[in-house]
């Protein structure tokens, strides 16, 4: 039997939302510990096949008990779609321009998530109401923020007595934001005022503030949980920040890499708070480029050379073993048949999901990736294979990206 053959046999066939539903039924049937958190990777961003294929999922999974989804978008802006999924009054485009950085408010797909949420909540209790988050660091493509709204958000946080001597001159040391936002400073370090001594000193003012929220927990945390976690939130962000911009400023080749990986130390930080928080309630279901979610290494193209890093779901699955499942997605509308795209092509109608353990049992040794068909695509490599649970190919897409930004 030939390769398309066997993976055949293999594939299942997700031709609409309840065959979507059964297959995802299995799949999680067959795990012995229920994940707290499924990740759904797509392989760029644009693409109006896999966020439409995540709001199929969603729907699925509410009635199955899950109680949270989580985007590529900034962590704190992200709390803006929270309010309006769960009722606040808001204008749903206000909404969607603030709540999801990166511009993935226009993305196909998400506004129809959003009204989705809203509708699911209206006539539900608080406690079985979705809650809609971001994972993402407060960064930009070419930019990253000053730490200066975290750190004072956790000055005000805390009561007088508890604030270090050493944030006495924050002010001072933060100085004008447009120094932290220059945007040659992605290219060249020379720019950045990551390794100035002024950045120096905000760092250890970081520390200490984490340092006091923490000590300070068994008197804070039971007067107002929600505060002191966004308090804490605030204060992985100040330090989080404040590594990025020191690795920007830092001139060795790896320089891109040391970046993406503290980016990345930032999102797991975040989707491990998140699991904390919803524990009781429920698993989250989160979404996001296959490179942020895979359990392997990523690599991308950056500049004259690749990029490695260990992505934020190698680090979240390292802290949750089999409570992390992985479900890979990938496309390709003219994919050459000498490829892993062009087999699994020839194996899918309209989409299937391919369980990898039989995948990786079923392609020949020799199979190699695709070509990306745009800007920003990442294919899947027979490699990455092994940092998945599964793959789902959709073969009904024209590949074409929606501007978004």
């Amino acid at each position: 039997m030939s390769t398309a053959g066997s993976l055949h046999t293999i594939g299942h066939q997700l031709d609409d939302s309840e065959s979507l539903g059964r297959v995802f039924d299995e799949l999680l049937a067959a795990r012995n510990e229920p994940p707290a958190l499924l990740a759904l990777g797509e392989p760029t961003h644009g693409i109006v096949a896999f966020p439409l294929l995540r709001n199929e999922l969603l729907a699925h999974l509410a009635e199955r008990g899950y109680r949270s989804i989580a985007l590529e978008i900034d962590f704190f802006a992200a709390a803006l779609v929270d309010d309006y999924v769960r009722g606040a009054t808001a204008d749903i485009d206000t909404v969607l321009a603030t709540g999801f950085s990166h511009s993935f408010g226009n993305v196909p797909g998400n506004r129809e998530l959003v009204q989705w949420l809203r509708a699911y909540n209206a006539d539900r209790a608080p406690q079985d109401r979705i809650h809609f988050y971001g994972f993402e660091a407060p960064v930009e493509y070419a930019a990253a923020p000053s730490p200066r709204r975290a750190l004072f958000e956790i000055i005000d946080y805390l009561p007088a007595a508890l604030r270090p001597e050493s944030a006495r001159d924050l002010d001072t040391l933060l100085g004008d934001e447009a120094e932290w936002v220059n945007p040659a400073a992605m290219y060249d370090p020379a720019a950045s005022i990551g390794d100035s001594d002024r950045v120096g000193a905000l760092r250890i003012i970081a520390d200490d503030l984490a340092s006091a929220l923490r000590r300070a927990a068994p008197a804070l945390h039971p007067a107002d949980p929600a505060a002191y976690d966004q308090a804490l939130a605030h204060a992985r962000t100040a330090q989080g920040l404040l590594r990025y911009h020191a690795a920007m400023a830092d001139p060795r080749p790896d320089r891109i890499s040391t970046l993406l990986s503290v980016r990345a130390e930032m999102m797991a930080e975040n989707l491990l708070a998140i699991i904390a928080r919803e524990q009781h309630r429920g698993p989250t279901l989160v979404f996001a480029h296959n490179t942020h979610l895979q359990r392997m290494e990523s690599h991308m193209e950056a500049g004259v050379g690749e990029a490695t890093w260990g992505s934020a779901g190698a680090l979240v699955s390292i802290a949750l073993g089999d409570h992390y499942l992985f479900v890979a997605s990938d496309a390709n509308p003219h994919p050459d048949p000498a490829t892993l795209q062009g087999v699994l092509a020839e194996a899918t109608t309209r989409r299937a999901l391919f369980p990898t353990p039989a995948l990786l049992a079923t392609l020949p040794a020799s199979i190699e990736a695709g070509k990306p068909i745009l800007r920003g695509h990442i294919p899947l490599t027979p490699a990455d294979l092994a940092g998945t649970d599964a793959v789902i190919f959709i073969a009904d897409t024209d590949g074409k990206r929606h501007q978004y930004w």
